[in-house]
């Protein structure tokens, strides 16, 4: 198998809170580190209460201070929400602290609603339009200064940040080539283009100073259990958080159920299969041979797992046996 990575939602489940999330956050990351996974990364989120990774630089610093091989990310940082120069500061002191061991992961969407986005953003325009320049610009702020210099990040001016290009559709892939950088690509929740821009990324791929051949990652939703049954179960916690979402009514995480599909009306149940199309859920030979065949179907050089699961123990369960299988 490939490499595997962990994408982190740091989910607040039913019944907890965010400094519950944030200690089984590093607990599953120190794991994680143990089975031998390559990257550990958090994504950021804004106005969501089953979502604890708002502050996601600063979860950044307490999982990497937790840890000590493991890389550790953002997938990703909302680029729109920030300015340029900000992020590269933020991460230059990351990579400082953790020199070798943090990666930054960029994407184009608010991570909100339109309310909580104008909170964020104030006077800034931050516009998905702007997306490119700003990207352009960050790169910038970590290439080593100039004399007469007027604006740098410090720390961030050469320190080693690699930036990683995340999309869902056929942009993120096209930046991603023209600027040389790697593509994560987010099929955990978006799978439709998966094939398209891969090849749009590949075809099209620029060597820079930052990446000679194409790079891609796929994130991909995994729940793997001693058996199929148990994994479609915990799955349902997922289901139905993602049914809730679609309704506007987001929140914590639920517990699974047996019968989740008493819960969710059949018209939400066709988008979930659309949503869920490249999940992996099952039984250890169930998720061997489900990652197996995407790989060989993508070509993909890493997948970056989202176990979205209630019971800590079973998320760190799943992590132990999609590694074994591995």
């Amino acid at each position: 198998m490939i490499p595997l990575s962990i994408l982190d939602l740091a989910p607040i489940v039913e019944g907890g809170d965010a400094a519950q999330s944030f200690r089984n956050s590093l607990d599953l990351a120190r794991h994680a580190e143990r089975l031998g996974y390559r990257r550990y990364w958090l994504a950021e989120h804004h106005n969501m209460t089953g979502v604890a990774s708002a502050a996601t630089a600063v979860l950044i610093a307490h999982i990497a201070g937790g840890t000590s091989t493991i890389r550790v990310g953002a997938g990703g940082i909302m680029l729109p929400n920030h300015a340029p120069l900000v992020v590269a500061e933020q991460f230059g002191t990351l990579a400082t602290l953790f020199p070798g061991r943090i990666d930054l992961g960029l994407g184009r969407a608010p991570g909100t609603d339109p309310a909580t986005m104008m909170a964020l953003r104030r006077a800034r325009s931050g516009s998905v339009d702007d997306f490119p320049g700003d990207v352009v610009e960050l790169l910038s702020y970590f290439r080593p200064a100039e004399p007469g210099q007027p604006v740098r990040a410090v720390p961030g001016a050469g320190v080693e940040v690699p930036v990683w290009i995340l999309g869902s559709s056929l942009f993120g892939a096209q930046l991603a080539a023209s600027l040389g950088l790697p593509f994560a690509f987010a099929s955990h929740f978006a799978p439709a283009m998966l094939l398209p821009a891969i090849e749009l990324y590949r075809s099209r791929f620029q060597p820079s100073e930052h990446l000679a051949t194409p790079y891609v990652m796929l994130g991909v939703n995994v729940v793997a259990a001693d058996d199929d049954a148990t994994a479609r179960y915990l799955f349902s916690s997922i289901q139905q958080a993602f049914a809730n979402l679609r309704r506007g009514r987001p929140g914590p995480l639920p517990p699974p159920v047996h019968d989740v599909e008493s819960l969710i009306t059949p018209f939400d149940m066709l988008g979930l299969r659309d949503v869920f199309a490249r999940a992996v859920v099952g039984g250890p030979e169930t998720v061997r041979a489900g990652l197996q065949a995407l790989v060989e179907e993508t070509g993909a050089d890493e997948l970056m797992l989202a176990t979205q699961v209630h019971d800590h123990d079973a998320r760190v369960r799943s992590l132990e046996i999609v590694m074994r299988e591995g």
